[in-house]
């Protein structure tokens, strides 16, 4: 499902224009990005959690070279799913 896709079935389940949908997508985006950023958790009971994870530094191999190479630690966004999605899902 694209955005475009997302956005249409959201405004025919709220009763919304697809532009106001458009900007309560962009919205909800927004404010999870920001969140993350700010090291923060969005945890919707029953749905999910979006969270940041800390990856450590680590050894790899260039795959070209076959030589060691050290990849740098970073932050990745995660999404853990809530016992209602799985349950729905299964």
């Amino acid at each position: 499902m694209t955005k475009a896709d997302f956005v249409e079935k959201l405004a025919d389940k709220s009763g919304l224009t697809k532009k106001g949908a458009a900007d309560v997508v962009d919205a909800f985006v927004d404010v999870v990005t920001e969140a993350l950023q700010k090291g923060e958790e969005v945890q919707f009971t029953g749905f999910g959690k979006f969270y940041v994870q800390t990856r450590k530094a680590r050894q790899g191999i260039n795959p070209q070279t076959k030589q060691p190479i050290t990849i740098q630690a970073s932050s990745i966004p995660k999404f853990s799913a809530g016992s209602s999605l799985k349950a729905a899902v299964k």
